[in-house]
């Protein structure tokens, strides 16, 4: 087992579900199923992650509960039971037969992608009204990785967050990877990487390769064990770079790492980048509101271009400071839909909007009645509940950007033999009732994502002109340079992630994990 976890969806070639729907017949599971949620788990020996079966971190230290062996037929019992159960769309779940032999490799090897597999398959195969998928979240993750994922916001790489884009639409024609931003501090901040450049080759292998083999060793240089090496060919501005070699490394990303106030016209505009719900957020996010309210700002512009979701409670909490207890106090940060058999959470108390943190102390506030936010696609999930939400208890909120990802859904992880499995659970929806935004929030002013200039510059086009749209509603910028320089910008560039950065998570046990 690797040191570094990737999803069999992977960042450059997916397997389409309706392509593994089209190869499944009929039939059903082929074992009892176990009873969900017992313990000892029933586990095959094949399980590279069963050691991990209940496991959860106690006091800093990592804790399992025992288990038993079975196959990875019990396994596949257990999942079509608990999605049968949990499911949003469970009416809409395929009838696949889980002995084929896709699902069926049970070996340390082939284990992992045979279990996903099945779970990909039961996915709904319904599409929104623009045609993309209704399930395209739905995915599954080891438990120990996740929790090291999610509690700390550590994972491997190098401390890049890449951007992809095609010539042309129906991405069959030449594709371009670049680097969307760099954290700081990083071994690849220190070697001069920067926002903007553009990968030509990795490996040996150029980025617009077509076959699957080239593809595979794109992925393994975009997505690296942790300390394997890996080397690129990087132009910027056009011009070619000397080789790099860019060793994988374990990464705590800074999920807020830029707040500042620009005086313009004489308004104070707070800026926050805010790139990540994790748990090490809260913090951060705090200590940011606290600074903006200390030097009076007018006006806010949230950057989430980025910020594909994850724990609910956290995007709460950034709502409330921003909007204050007066337009909030009472009102609903998000009610949670679960299918029709689920009555008792059906019959939920909503999730408010929280006015202290998770420790139970009391959260500052800016007290403002509009807000501007940043978007791209890669705008997602517990980021987009925070537009909702604030529109909800009549907030102002200008998106400028992209037209966000459009994932009004969420999970309650769950866990069997070391495995998290995350099908979609329920659908939030706002104080006034609202939720369906399965295609995403349209900006009020489309903006392409300027990779020629550091994020929060008054240079960079998007921030630019959302300092437009507030002094003076146009959507334009208001600082001097009207255009990015190197021509035209990256539009709707997509951010090479796992799906397990598009969430939105709510705790069982409350805030606290």
């Amino acid at each position: 087992m690797t040191n570094r976890f990737v999803p069999s969806r992977t960042v450059l070639t997916a397997i389409a579900s309706a392509a593994l729907l089209a190869a499944c017949g009929g039939g059903g599971s082929d074992d009892t199923p176990p009873v969900s949620g017992t313990n000892p788990q029933v586990c095959s020996p094949n399980n590279p992650y069963r050691a991990d079966a209940g496991g959860r971190y106690v006091n800093g230290t990592w804790t399992t509960v025992s288990y038993t062996n079975g196959s990875i037929s019990t396994e596949k019992s257990w999942l079509q039971s608990y999605m049968t159960d949990a499911y949003l769309w469970y009416s809409q779940m395929p009838s696949v037969n889980a002995s084929l032999s896709q699902y069926s490799n049970d070996t340390p090897a082939g284990f992992y992608p045979s279990i996903d597999g099945y779970f990909e398959a039961l996915k709904t195969p319904a599409r929104t009204a623009t045609g993309a998928l209704l399930d395209r979240f739905s995915f599954t993750y080891p438990t120990k990785l996740w929790a090291d994922l999610i509690g700390s916001g550590t994972s491997g790489g190098y401390g890049i967050e890449w951007s992809v884009t095609y010539d042309d639409p129906t991405r069959t024609e030449t594709r371009h990877i670049k680097v969307a931003y760099v954290e700081v501090g990083s071994a690849v901040a220190a070697l001069g990487i920067t926002r903007g450049d553009e990968v030509l080759q990795i490996d040996g292998v150029a980025a617009n390769v077509t076959t699957e083999a080239g593809r595979q060793v794109l992925n393994a240089g975009l997505s690296p064990d942790i300390g394997a090496n890996h080397t690129f060919v990087i132009a910027r501005n056009g011009v070619t770079l000397a080789p790099l070699t860019l060793t994988g490394a374990s990464i705590t990303a800074d999920p807020v790492p830029n707040t500042h106030v620009d005086v313009v016209n004489g308004k104070r505009i707070g800026y926050i980048l805010f790139n990540s719900h994790t748990a090490a957020s809260e913090a951060k996010l705090i200590a940011s509101v606290n600074s903006l309210a200390g030097q009076g700002i007018d006006d806010l512009v949230l950057d989430v271009r980025y910020n594909g979701g994850g724990y609910l409670y956290v995007a709460s909490e950034l709502a409330y400071m921003i909007a204050g207890s007066a337009r909030t106090a009472g009102k609903t940060f998000e009610k949670l839909q679960y299918n029709d058999k689920r009555t008792a959470d059906n019959n939920r108390a909503p999730t408010e909007f929280f006015s202290t943190s998770n420790s139970g102390a009391t959260l500052p506030s800016l007290n403002l009645g509009r807000v501007t936010v940043l978007t791209t696609g890669n705008t997602c999930s517990a980021s987009e509940a925070i537009i909702n939400s604030l529109r909800g208890v009549g907030v102002t909120v200008t998106v400028v950007g992209g037209t966000t990802c459009g994932k009004p859904y969420g999970f309650t992880a769950k866990d069997n033999c070391g495995i998290s499995y995350f099908p979609i659970e329920f659908k939030g929806v706002n104080n006034v009732g609202f939720g369906d935004y399965a295609d995403g929030f349209a900006p009020n002013c489309a903006v392409a994502d300027d990779l020629s200039q550091p994020l929060g510059s008054r240079q960079e086009l998007q921030y630019a002109t959302a300092v437009g749209q507030l002094l003076n509603g146009s959507c334009s910028p208001v600082f001097a340079r009207a255009e990015p320089r190197g021509g035209v910008p990256n539009v709707g560039g997509r951010i090479l992630r796992g799906p397990e950065r598009e969430n939105r998570i709510l705790l069982e046990e409350g805030r606290v994990r």
